[in-house]
């Protein structure tokens, strides 16, 4: 592997790390402005999605074999040193030599050649020593999961208080690995087994996935979605098998009224028009016009009109009453982190403000819902007071609505005790995002 590869791999983690970049940005950024091979490409890929995820563990590492404390390195050369130390740690493809030579080279060639004997010699320390090091459990079993899962010990502490032992280092396990690629197929303009047969005839692996919800594909080798032309012609969307779930617990119909209140990019708003046929109204909304435009150019690509987008604040907007009111509301993403690995470092998720933001969602949007209506609130993390805690609040305080059991499929694992209108979603459970949804109806 050449040591361009490398240096494209150094440059998108530097993004992340110093200008606090997204991860799929920043990496879709360095490759798309570089001439690599395939195969390198997708060396980058797994060199840079492999630091990030296992930062914690690579720093652990770096303090064990190094005098220089952490905090007293420049930022560059410990991404120098957590780069090579992955590639020697777990990438069996890479010899060891390589792993150090190239870190070294690296190091020079970026403008630290007084750093590179340094980083030749924790390189090589670890390299010989042959075995990651890790915390004693006995003397602290977050501290240990922490930096076995580099999970920061109070995101750690959260699930096994929340969910108990089990089901936290089963959610841990799940960041180490790759997120499926749901799609929803468009039911409008083809069948699964039609889209399947065309994917495959653009050299995608599409399986037919209905476990939990219908018209569902999982695909493999897929390059990138945007340049297939069954995407550019509409024919599916990106989603999430727990989104599409939630969608199906408003339980719409053709002709239907629906408000989707916080929905950009859109994803919800695209599987509700085409389960009404695309019959009826759909009102998305959005604080931001840019991200209500990702909405708008959406529908048009999967020829959904009845969709129409409003820009404003889900907390004050003012919106027409309505059959069914979906609130997906911003949360901390803590049910995203495989797909999203670097928002398990950001120093606020929001634990303690975003509960609040919304509940005041959630409880102006229920003004909007006609007699008899579903609401639906729902999350991407996993956190109980963001979830289970804000829907039985919403039933305390608002006596106009009821608990609606939820109808859930017979293939679905529920992974703790909850109300019947309650369903919390673990990625090792089901396959899914980690994901909250809960019903209610207005009496």
């Amino acid at each position: 592997m050449t040591e361009s590869s490398r240096q494209t791999a150094f440059q998108a983690l530097m993004r992340v790390e110093r200008d606090g970049s997204y991860s799929n940005i920043a990496l879709d950024t360095a490759l798309s402005k570089s001439s690599l091979s395939q195969r390198d490409k997708s060396f980058v890929s797994h060199l840079f999605y492999g630091v990030i995820e296992r930062c914690l563990l690579l720093d652990y590492n770096i303090a064990a074999y190094s005098e220089i404390p952490l905090n007293k390195l420049d930022m560059a050369v410990s991404v120098l040193l957590k780069m090579g130390l992955y590639q020697i740690f777990f990438m069996d493809s890479v010899p060891d030599a390589a792993a150090v030579n190239e870190s070294v080279r690296l190091c020079r060639e970026n403008g630290f050649a007084s750093a590179a004997g340094y980083v030749n010699g924790v390189l090589r320390a670890a390299a010989e020593h042959g075995d990651l090091k890790l915390p004693n459990p006995k003397k602290g079993k977050s501290k240990f999961y922490s930096i076995s899962y580099s999970c920061p010990e109070r995101i750690v502490k959260l699930w096994r208080q929340s969910y108990g032992d089990e089901m936290a280092k089963g959610i841990l396990m799940s960041l180490e690995e790759k997120p499926p690629v749901y799609i929803r197929v468009n039911p409008l303009k083809t069948s699964v087994q039609e889209l399947k047969a065309s994917l495959e005839q653009e050299g995608v692996a599409a399986d037919c996935h209905e476990t939990l919800v219908k018209n569902c594909l999982t695909l493999t080798h897929t390059g990138a979605i945007e340049n297939l032309s069954a995407y550019r012609n509409g024919l599916f969307h990106v989603q999430d098998t727990a989104s599409q779930l939630c969608c199906q617990m408003l339980e719409v119909k053709p002709g239907h009224t629906v408000l989707d209140v916080c929905s950009a990019p859109g994803g919800k708003s695209f599987t509700l028009a085409e389960m009404m046929d695309n019959k009826g109204t759909i009102i998305a909304c959005d604080l931001y016009k840019g991200r209500a435009g990702l909405i708008k150019s959406g529908a048009k690509r999967l020829g959904l009109p009845i969709i129409q987008t409003l820009t404003g604040d889900a907390s004050q907007i003012e919106l027409p009453m309505a059959d069914r009111v979906l609130c997906d509301v911003p949360c901390s993403g803590l049910g995203i982190i495989r797909k999203k690995p670097e928002l398990r470092y950001k120093e606020d998720l929001g634990l303690d403000t975003l509960p609040d933001v919304q509940y005041a969602i959630l409880s102006h949007c229920a003004g909007f819902v006609k007699s008899g209506g579903i609401l639906v609130y729902s999350t991407c993390t996993l956190n109980p007071w963001e979830n289970n805690e804000n829907a039985r609040k919403f039933l305390e305080e608002h006596e106009e609505f009821e608990a609606y059991a939820l109808k859930l499929p017979d293939g679905l694992k529920r992974g703790v005790e909850e109300n019947d209108n309650e369903l919390t979603l673990f990625p090792h459970l089901n396959g899914t995002d980690g994901f909250f949804i809960s019903a209610f109806r207005r009496k």
